[in-house]
């Protein structure tokens, strides 16, 4: 059991994640809309044989020349008013504290819209195998990964099964000039919305992303009294055989350097054939 420890109260039992709590704040894409994933081979076939969908922390980006430091961040010019504002029962805990902690908790998984260069000069580079590109049904992804929440889902901390603690959202990421952005004129921003913002020096990614979140308030525990820690990434369950059987995934791409034979080779061992 996970539970939740607020900055004023002893132990609840953790908040559960919600399917599409957010939908209505984030921007939506059209009906049919594909999506696309470069990457490398070798980590398309890691994922196939695992079985899972990696999702990355958002605050932890920086492993590759185009990593966002800043993913997911409040925005430079909300900062003070955010950090002047506290909670009334915990006021030494800011609405900066909130956001910086909601972003420790919240992970994506990033495709884009298009199929363009840019995705491909830029992602999937250093491969002994080469590049891939998987091509995605937006709404088939959408009903597999929300019914994988729907039902007796859990969150695995190590070997121990917890709550399923996680709100899965989907939405375009809006790219804007982070040096002069306001999220909070109106009103407090929703911790969600700063996950998909990101400065329109990214705009040629055109991202739509998945994102998993969890409640950016108080300390998550085990039964035992020991807090979770975030990893910087996660692994969601997802057979790919099934994906590519129904339509979910309908096609595999790759570039001309990528060894299409040693890939035809692992994708035959687990079932899967590779159309192009």
């Amino acid at each position: 059991m996970t539970a939740l420890l607020p900055p004023d109260s002893g132990p609840t039992l953790a908040s559960l994640g919600f399917i599409e709590p957010h939908a209505l704040l984030l921007t939506q894409p059209a009906p049919g809309q594909r999506l696309f994933k470069i990457m490398k081979a070798e980590h398309l076939v890691s994922s196939i044989e695992g079985g899972y969908l990696h999702f990355n922390r958002v605050d932890a980006y920086a492993d590759f020349p185009l990593a966002d430091a800043h993913d997911g961040a409040e925005m430079p010019l909300d900062q003070p008013t955010n950090q002047a504002a506290s909670f009334e029962k915990a006021p030494g805990f800011t609405l900066s504290d909130y956001y910086a902690r909601s972003r420790a908790r919240t992970y994506a998984c990033c495709f884009s819209l298009e199929n363009s260069p840019h995705m491909w000069g830029h992602y999937g580079l250093g491969s002994a195998m080469g590049q891939v590109g998987l091509e995605f049904d937006l709404e088939k992804l959408r009903q597999r990964l929300n019914g994988a929440l729907s039902g007796e889902a859990a969150l695995m901390c190590g070997d121990i099964r917890c709550r399923q603690i996680f709100s899965i959202n989907y939405g375009e990421v809006a790219y804007v000039d982070r040096a002069t952005h306001r999220g909070n004129l109106d009103r407090a921003a929703n911790p969600i919305q700063y996950a998909y913002l990101k400065d329109r020096s990214y705009h040629e990614e055109r991202e739509l992303r998945v994102s998993l979140s969890a409640l950016g308030m108080g300390r998550l525990v085990l039964a035992d009294g020991r807090e979770i820690q975030f990893p910087t990434s996660l692994q969601f369950g997802f057979n790919f055989r099934e994906a590519f059987a129904d339509g979910t995934i309908s096609q595999i791409l790759t570039a001309p350097e990528t060894d299409e034979a040693s890939l035809v080779d692992a994708l035959c061992r687990f079932g899967i054939g590779c159309a192009r």
